[in-house]
């Protein structure tokens, strides 16, 4: 258990257009081909870097009238990696719990306006789920089991938060995902990959 919420903070500091509103997605053993079939999608363009899935996401969202979400894909490890720049299908219970069957689902988001959440699912269960923002209320069939991680990864619970404390929840759910794959996300990783991309429904 290495990774903190201080092993992320390039994040906001260097993609700031993708850090306001998305959500990162991790997948055991599951290529980007079935992942994206399992979430009933459909291949779109290759994309190289995150500023150019940002800008095709929203262009897919506005070309489809907010129906389609974009979707970009790259391997890490024994892990597949799903970005959606202003997107939620990863923490979005009816869709992740079904294609999480037979593997590990690990995803966190935010929205523009501040609304996060974090999910832990495992064949089809769903392990944990919490506001990043507000660790002290968690749900799932095993809602504790990460608390020492959770800890050690940065995030403030109410008993411990101090008005000096730098709010670091976003970067505390990276690390949490770190803890719970082994896969580390780092910016040359978001600058450099021709990430393999596709689409799929919202709704």
């Amino acid at each position: 258990m290495t990774a903190t919420a201080a092993d992320y903070v390039w994040f906001e500091e260097r993609f700031p257009d993708l850090a306001e509103a998305y959500c990162f997605t991790l997948v055991h053993n599951l290529p980007p081909s079935d992942l994206l079939a399992r979430l009933g999608g459909q291949t779109e363009p290759s994309q190289t870097g995150t500023a150019a899935i940002v800008d095709a996401a929203f262009d897919l969202l506005g070309r489809s009238d907010n129906a389609r979400q974009f979707i970009a894909m790259t391997t890490v490890g024994d892990w597949t990696l799903l970005i959606e720049p202003n997107g939620y299908l990863g923490v979005t219970e009816e869709k992740a719990l079904p294609a999480s069957a037979g593997t590990r689902w690990v995803s966190h988001f935010v929205n523009i306006n501040g609304v996060d959440s974090f999910l832990w699912a495992e064949d089809s269960t769903k392990r944990l789920t919490f506001e990043p923002g507000f660790p002290d209320h968690r749900w799932g069939t095993t809602p504790d089991e990460l608390l020492d991680a959770m800890h050690h990864s940065g995030f403030q619970f109410s008993d411990e938060t101090s008005d000096t404390a730098e709010h670091l929840s976003t970067e505390a759910a990276f690390a949490l995902a770190e803890h719970l794959t082994g896969a580390r996300i780092t910016p040359e990783l978001l600058r450099d990959t021709t990430f393999v991309c596709g689409s799929a429904e919202i709704r």
